[in-house]
């Protein structure tokens, strides 16, 4: 017994994050957080997001300059003082219009990504909850979703919706991208609230007496959105590069707008005397479109333990 005790006495308590002697276990989503903070690759996405998004909300903490201020007598000189870019084919900025252009860039990609969430998450949860024939039909309709070319969709549904000469094509590319990039989305989530219903914690609260909203609200919900939440990242990224590319088609943003895809269709013909004005704005482009894409790849990294 006193070595018992000898030992016990000697035995050194690991302290807790309070420093308490206790160790505590840590959530799910502090456990991602923890992991994350030491990712370079998610900070480095983090800063490119952040001053994007700043961008596009205070364009003129950037640039004094006004992207629709064209005069033909700058057309196509370097980069100066006044343009620290140079001017493009019409001698307007392309600092400021690349600058302007990250504002319908972003609008379009988070409202079309809401509205394509708001839809995979309802037919997700409806068919990996409810199961039986309600799954097998919502499931072929996605199907039927994935069969359809989404370029040549985006397209056809772009023009149909944009056939108002005043209206600047914001609205129609959005709907046209959140009507048509769901499907993945739906499809994960079906899959994440399949394996969140058949664990024993939500076996647990039925045998209790929960109603099937509570515990599809209350349990499996909470518990299949990590990864729902990584693919709406994606999708981001995905369609802020959609937008502009139905922009430089000549089917997306029109009239006044300001856009990455507008200035790089403009400056194509004109490569060869100025490479500058097709340069810039297809390198923000392609760096907000990669920050958003590997901060949801760092994310899925964070709360996946096999991936750690």
């Amino acid at each position: 017994m006193s070595d018992m005790n000898a030992l016990t006495a000697e035995s050194p308590v690991l302290p807790g994050p309070s420093g308490d002697g206790v160790s505590k276990s840590r959530s799910l989503a502090a456990d991602a957080w923890h992991d994350l903070r030491r990712r370079k690759i998610f900070w480095i996405a983090l800063v490119i997001i952040a001053v994007v998004l700043l961008m596009a909300a205070f364009p003129q903490l950037f640039t004094s300059a006004d992207p629709h201020e064209c005069v033909l007598s700058r057309q196509h000189k370097g980069p100066s003082g006044a343009a620290i870019f140079g001017y493009d084919f019409q001698g307007c900025d392309v600092y400021a219009k690349t600058v302007h252009g990250a504002r319908y860039s972003i609008v379009v990609g988070v409202f079309s990504t809401l509205i394509a969430g708001v839809i995979g998450l309802t037919f997700g949860l409806a068919a990996g909850f409810f199961g039986g024939w309600l799954d097998a039909v919502l499931s072929r309709f996605v199907d039927i979703m994935l069969g359809i070319p989404f370029l040549l969709g985006a397209i056809v549904l772009a023009k149909r919706l944009s056939h108002d000469p005043q209206s600047n094509g914001v609205l129609a590319v959005t709907v046209t991208l959140g009507v048509l990039g769901w499907t993945t989305a739906a499809r994960v989530m079906r899959s994440a609230v399949i394996a969140s219903k058949n664990q024993d914690y939500v076996a647990a609260a039925r045998m209790l007496g929960a109603s099937p909203s509570r515990l599809l609200f209350r349990h499996i919900l909470p518990n299949s959105m990590a990864s729902y939440v990584v693919v709406l990242t994606i999708l981001l990224g995905i369609n802020i590069a959609s937008e502009a590319t139905l922009s430089f088609l000549g089917i997306g943003l029109k009239g006044d707008a300001v856009s990455w895809g507008i200035s790089i269709a403009e400056a194509t013909g004109y490569v060869r005397v100025a490479a500058a004005p097709l340069i810039w704005p297809s390198v923000f482009l392609a760096a907000t479109v990669l920050a958003f894409i590997m901060l949801g790849d760092a994310v899925r990294d964070a709360f996946d333990p096999k991936l750690r």
